[in-house]
């Protein structure tokens, strides 16, 4: 089972403030925790949202608006991504996360879909084929 740990941006991180030393020293730790079990998939910090864009699609029509975005608190500055056996074994992971920003911050943990979760297909097949989307 994956799951993503989604840091949620502020508007420090949205500014572009980089952590201090202490945040990376603590996020290289547990990273490195995650490795030793075998359990890291992949890890990043995000660029500002004003170093971004979105396309939307709104009526078969599609636009392209760049950032930044308003809501700093519905962005994400980062994520990492687990692979464990359960639920529980993420919320353990998650819960040893270290605060992002050392200040006031927030983590969002979802489950990621696998590919046996969609009706099977051929379409299915290609992902499987291109060593995406889970198992």
């Amino acid at each position: 089972m994956r799951f993503m740990i989604i840091v949620k941006a502020t508007p420090d991180s949205e500014a572009g403030v980089m952590p201090d030393a202490e945040v990376f020293t603590q996020m290289a730790d547990y990273h490195e925790q995650l490795v030793k079990a075998g359990v890291l998939v992949d890890a990043s910090g995000l660029q500002p949202s004003d170093k971004g864009w979105r396309i939307t699609w709104k009526g078969g029509r599609k636009s392209v608006v760049d950032g930044p975005f308003a809501e700093a608190k519905e962005l994400i500055a980062g994520y990492t991504i687990i692979n464990v056996a359960s639920r529980e074994e993420a919320q353990d992971w998650a819960s040893r996360f270290p605060n992002p920003l050392m200040t006031d911050s927030e983590i969002e943990i979802r489950q990621m879909f696998e590919l046996d979760d969609f009706e099977q297909g051929e379409a299915i097949q290609r992902f499987r084929d291109m060593g995406v989307g889970g198992v």
